[in-house]
């Protein structure tokens, strides 16, 4: 009689058995993740790809293990050498993200992408084509279009030149920061 409970998707999975090497610390105003072990000593495969799968939950505290791993990942020292050979298993996870219903997951997916082009600048280029076709549907969407503008301008500013090109040939309508 009582509805079936659904099954975990992988990254509860993984988490629930211990596969993420960190815990979510409850504190009165914030949470925050303690890691088993320095983040620095972590093996960014598989563990920023589970993380970026992550970014899809609904449900707490997956939402915010994954959206506060990937950032602390990201942050580590080494963090571009790592995440860079990374990006062709990154990039799918990332757009359905950003392809999501949901817009929270969206805005997870949205922030994790800024974060990453941060780190691996350039590098992100030749996978960006993958992701824009997202951004320019969000871009359509007054809820969205000052988010999306503003990560559209910081993989400019990450990615150089040849992001803007890109991006103009997926969002002819997307304002450059250099004009």
């Amino acid at each position: 009689f009582g509805v079936p409970s659904k099954a975990p998707s992988a990254f509860a999975a993984i988490y629930s058995k211990g596969g993420i090497p960190c815990r979510l610390v409850h504190g009165s105003v914030k949470h925050k993740l303690q890691w088993d072990c320095h983040p620095e000593t972590l093996p960014f495969d598989p563990l920023l790809i589970t993380l970026a799968e992550g970014l899809r939950e609904t449900r707490h505290p997956y939402t915010f293990v994954s959206k506060e791993g990937f950032r602390e990942l990201l942050l580590v020292g080494g963090a571009a050498q790592k995440a860079v050979p990374l990006l062709p298993r990154l990039v799918p996870v990332l757009k359905a993200a950003l392809a999501h219903s949901d817009g929270e997951v969206f805005e997870r997916g949205l922030t994790a992408l800024v974060q990453l082009s941060a780190v691996v600048g350039p590098a992100l280029n030749d996978h960006l084509k993958h992701l824009l076709s997202s951004l320019s549907k969000r871009q359509m969407s007054k809820k969205f279009k000052e988010q999306t503008t503003d990560a559209l301008q910081k993989l400019e500013q990450y990615g150089g030149k040849e992001s803007l090109t890109l991006i103009k040939s997926k969002i002819p309508t997307y304002c450059s920061i250099a004009s």
